[in-house]
């Protein structure tokens, strides 16, 4: 194993392990630390976050899309020379297949309902999409000009809860822990891969939104 794919495996780890402990400390909301799989659960209580409701409804319906009609992926996806638009359009494809899809499928289920609960709808949507569009560009610049999926939109997530953490959150530890994600971010953009970018945008965002008050849903 050479260092880059050192560096990429280190990068993973380090936004999975803090990203998992902090979702499940915003989930259990009064500070304490529940299981995964309750926390999961207890974000998709009511009022059921529509947003996140929506993206994955969104993302089932285009998997099978993609599945059914192969070439939507071609139609959609990053190219060379490509059209602007597709930035936007390749979120809406996984090009690796099932593996990649059901993966970003799992992640986009457990990140998007306690980034909604976190910022609110509108908010949320904004994160999602300003990251993921964001890297999309920059591949299509030069980083990666084939491809599509919208795991650098959930990175967008993911760096936003935890630079509002960092800034904002109860548990002092935790608070030194996420930043790891951020600072993930920026390694994976110095070894040129576009999720080090929805990491970055979606961390920005996150400082941003330390400002207005929380949504309505974390109540």
């Amino acid at each position: 194993m050479n260092m880059h794919m050192v560096l990429l495996y280190g990068c993973a780890v380090a936004v999975i392990v803090p990203g998992i402990r902090l979702l499940t400390t915003l989930a259990a909301e009064d500070g304490g630390e529940i299981p995964p799989p309750v926390a999961l659960l207890r974000a998709w209580r009511r009022p059921v976050p529509g947003v996140a409701v929506g993206l994955v409804a969104a993302m089932v319906v285009l998997g099978a899309v993609q599945t059914v009609v192969p070439g939507t992926i071609d139609a959609l996806a990053r190219h060379p020379h490509g059209a602007w638009w597709r930035a936007v359009t390749a979120l809406a494809v996984q090009s690796s297949g099932w593996l990649q899809l059901l993966f970003n499928l799992a992640a986009l289920a457990v990140v998007a309902p306690v980034a909604e609960r976190q910022f609110g709808p509108w908010r949320t949507m904004l994160v999602f999409a300003a990251s993921g569009v964001g890297a999309q560009a920059v591949s299509m610049a030069g980083w990666s000009v084939r491809g599509g999926g919208d795991s650098v939109a959930i990175c967008g997530l993911v760096g936003a809860l935890a630079t509002w953490y960092a800034v904002r959150g109860g548990v002092v530890a935790l608070r030194w822990v996420a930043l790891l994600v951020p600072t993930a971010g920026l390694v994976l953009c110095l070894l040129t891969n576009n999720h080090g970018v929805g990491l970055l945008v979606g961390a920005a965002l996150g400082v941003a939104l330390t400002v207005p008050a929380r949504s309505p849903l974390s109540g």
